[in-house]
């Protein structure tokens, strides 16, 4: 009985021992005091029981008291509890220290819960970065195809990194300053031999307001030749011409056809007409025999007549037809 009961002290006393390690980390509580960061008992308590991971906000603590920063453990535990990430605000607040940039920990807070990397825009300031734009592509007044690429150095500005757009913003700017600047350009040769003149006309634009960086230069890396666009338009125009006037043409000529074939078809009809007509004269001429009205005498006359008149016809044609011979 004395052995159970001393065993299940020896446990007490190491569960208690590990609960008061976990509360109390006593090397980095140390540490703080070494780092002259004041903290207490109770802060630490309390840090555990807001399931704030104490080696972190120390660490982050203890690192920007060594640098010369006063921050708040209070700060760093709400920025904590919001989601941030405290030892990269830390980080690149004593970055900005450093270098001289003025940045307050609620603003480099704001930055990171904001979704930007704090860090990165800190060492942006004081390292430009360099955009490089995709090929852009535009059309001179002579229609010749201009291709440009160009490199956009850029410094983060800290003011406005909180609500200002990001580098797409930027690499579409400059993408449409190229495309105006190419296209108001008389020649293509014009861009050719002065490439800078897209670049200062480009900076010129203030392309960078509203933006979370400052353009500190835009220069042209490359510049080429592309198509004739000027006469694959005016090639393209020709052939739609062409392909009008061949279906106006197709058009008159079915309507010279059916006219034709409309003509075709009078003809045959007043020919038929006349057949019937020349079919009737028989039958008048015999009904104006049975009513004596039409005589045998008159009717020789009639056919003597008919007779002298093709007579005279046939002269009158041997006639010209002489005469045309005699003009040959």
């Amino acid at each position: 009985m004395e052995g159970v009961l001393f065993l299940l002290v020896v446990a007490v006393a190491v569960l208690v021992v590990l609960l008061f390690f976990y509360f109390i980390p006593l090397g980095l509580w140390i540490s703080a005091l070494a780092a002259r960061v004041r903290i207490g008992i109770g802060e630490l308590v309390g840090m555990r029981l807001r399931r704030v991971p104490p080696r972190v906000i120390l660490g982050s603590q203890i690192s920007a008291t060594k640098a010369g920063l006063d921050i708040p453990t209070s700060f760093l535990e709400a920025h904590f509890l919001a989601g941030g990430h405290v030892e990269k605000v830390v980080t690149a607040l004593i970055a900005a220290d450093k270098a001289g940039i003025n940045l307050t920990h609620e603003r480099a807070a704001a930055i990171d819960l904001a979704g930007r990397d704090v860090l990165e825009a800190v060492q942006v300031s004081v390292n430009p970065k360099v955009i490089s734009t995709p090929m852009v592509t535009a059309v001179a007044k002579d229609g010749i195809q201009v291709k440009a690429t160009s490199r956009v150095t850029v410094r983060a500005n800290i003011e406005r990194l909180v609500g200002g757009a990001g580098e797409e913003t930027i690499v579409a700017r400059v993408g449409e300053g190229i495309v105006t600047t190419i296209g108001s350009s008389e020649t293509h040769k014009a861009v050719l031999e002065n490439p800078d003149l897209i670049s200062k006309t480009v900076l010129g634009k203030g392309l960078d307001s509203g933006t979370a960086y400052e353009i500190l230069s835009i220069d042209i890396a490359d510049v080429d030749v592309g198509d004739n666009i000027g006469a694959a338009l005016q090639t393209d125009q020709a052939e739609a011409d062409l392909k009008i006037a061949r279906a106006k043409a197709e058009e008159r000529r079915a309507m010279a056809v059916a006219q034709e074939q409309e003509m075709s078809a009078n003809v045959e009809e007043m020919r038929a007409r006349v057949v019937e007509a020349e079919a009737e004269v028989p039958r008048a001429m015999a009904e104006a025999f049975r009513s004596g009205n039409l005589g045998v005498m008159d009717y020789y006359r009639m056919r003597n007549i008919q007779a002298d008149t093709s007579m005279r016809d046939g002269i009158a044609e041997g006639n010209e037809g002489d005469q045309g011979r005699e003009d040959q």
